[in-house]
């Protein structure tokens, strides 16, 4: 099954249909719009039904058009899955260090933003959820660097340097796997997944990742501690709604844990906090302000791929079969019952789809998702322990998104694989110093040649 992957990755068509729609300069950069038809199914001859893949693609103003045209170029791999590729007001962070040297290419990966979108208004087009499942079985890391092979190609590109963040550095291992020919350099930050075993381990290390990260929470903000167990408690017994009408519960509640995987937004967290209660003539409730802030936290409108697809992330020849809720059953302190519950993290549970109104019309294909057990290699373990590209990767020590130890793990199993550990990030380290984060590790790309 590998060597068939590989072999299609090996036989895209040296071009795909690819249209530049707008080009516009603002703020110290160049945009320009690309749009490609790529094969819905790369591994089956890559003919037949096609979807849209959009990219971006970002230039320093710095440079001439004549400069720009000759620069190398570097695509970016968003995190997710089911998040839309960066829109950038102007160049910054990581961005601008990036574009003295590169052309950069954002990808909308499929199924997301200008990408054939995938959601509960599109996805029925499909037909019944098994016709569905089918569909979304073409949505993972394999065919997004099938997608980006093709695009390479489109753009007469010679080997380009890839930099994935979080699930982006997921599809960059796949990148390694099955189309390393593709590939100039490799940067990483917090995306080395575990290359094999059950989704079961990954919820292991992360829940006791996430219950420590909790407590450094509550130690930094011990009122917050009081604070979260009111809220639950009053959900228990008072039924609050969201603006958009869906009712609040403890276990959506918990998901502004979301908060505690980042450095700065961990002190969002607590202001969101504060604003909590008002008193009002029936007694006291959550205010407008904490529940309308709540809201953009808990619902997947906005990426209901991820709630799909992020537990399939982990599914290499076996069924996920909903691990976060089984691993929950070693963790009680995260049971939305518990007397102080803990907050979560990305974790996805069932009752997303029972809880939020952009999943519901979705719930029976998830089931179907999570009882797939046949998902194909997303890694060729052969590829990577004797991998030739230059690879570099951030791992964040405290990471509750993408634990270190499976991280150093999958690291220590691709050759030449230089791993920067550090404790000063959490998983949006590039949101915190992007530039810093990205000179680092193109430098420890440029640095060997394997």
């Amino acid at each position: 099954m590998l060597e068939a992957a590989a072999d299609a990755a090996a036989t895209l068509p040296n071009t795909v249909p690819h249209t530049v729609k707008a080009r516009h300069e603002y703020r110290g950069m160049r945009t320009a719009e690309h749009y490609f038809e790529v094969p819905l199914d790369h591994f089956s001859g890559g003919t037949g039904e096609t979807v849209t893949v959009f990219a971006r693609e970002y230039v320093s103003a710095g440079h001439t058009e004549e400069e720009a045209a000759k620069l190398p170029w570097l695509l970016y791999l968003q995190g997710g899955p089911g998040g839309r590729g960066n829109r950038f007001p102007s160049l910054g962070g990581w961005s601008k260090a990036a574009a003295r040297d590169f052309r950069i290419l954002m990808l909308d990966q499929r199924g997301t933003g200008l990408s054939t979108p995938i959601d509960r208004n599109t996805l029925p087009l499909r037909g019944n959820e098994t016709d569905q499942l089918e569909y979304l079985a073409h949505f993972r890391a394999d065919s997004i660097v099938a997608d980006a092979e093709a695009i390479r190609h489109a753009l007469g590109s010679a080997p380009w340097t890839i930099y994935g963040q979080s699930y982006g550095g997921f599809c960059a291992l796949s990148y390694l796997s099955f189309a390393p020919e593709g590939l100039r350099g490799a940067l990483i930050t917090g995306g080395l997944a575990p290359l094999h075993g059950p989704a079961d381990r990954v919820y292991q290390a992360t829940y006791r990742r996430v219950a420590a990260r909790n407590a450094e929470y509550f130690k930094s903000y011990p009122e917050d501690r009081a604070a979260v167990t009111r809220i639950a408690r009053h959900l228990r017994e008072t039924e609050e709604h969201l603006p958009d009408g869906e009712r609040l519960t403890v276990e959506r509640f918990q998901m502004v844990g979301s908060f505690l995987g980042g450095n700065t937004r961990v002190d969002t967290l607590h202001h969101l906090l504060e604003d909590a209660f008002v008193a009002t003539p029936g007694g006291e409730r959550l205010s407008d302000a904490f529940l309308e802030q709540v809201r953009g936290i808990v619902t997947r409108a906005g990426n209901p791929l991820y709630a799909l697809m992020h537990e399939s992330i982990y599914g290499q020849g076996e069924a996920t079969d909903w691990a976060a809720l089984r691993v929950l059953q070693d963790f009680p302190e995260f049971r939305p019952d518990a007397a102080e519950p803990l907050l979560t993290g990305e974790m996805v549970y069932p009752w997303y789809f029972e809880q939020d109104a952009a999943l519901r019309p979705l719930r029976n294909v998830a089931q179907l998702l999570a009882e797939k057990s046949d998902w194909k290699p997303l890694y060729d373990a052969g590829q990577l322990a004797s991998n030739a590209v230059p690879v570099a990767a951030a791992v964040y020590s405290e990471d509750i998104y993408v634990d270190r130890d499976l991280s150093l793990e999958t690291a220590s199993a691709v050759r030449g694989l230089q791993v920067w550990e550090t404790a000063d990030f959490h998983h949006d380290g590039i949101a915190d110093d992007g530039e810093g984060i990205f000179g680092r590790l193109l430098g420890m790309v440029r640095s060997v040649r394997i």
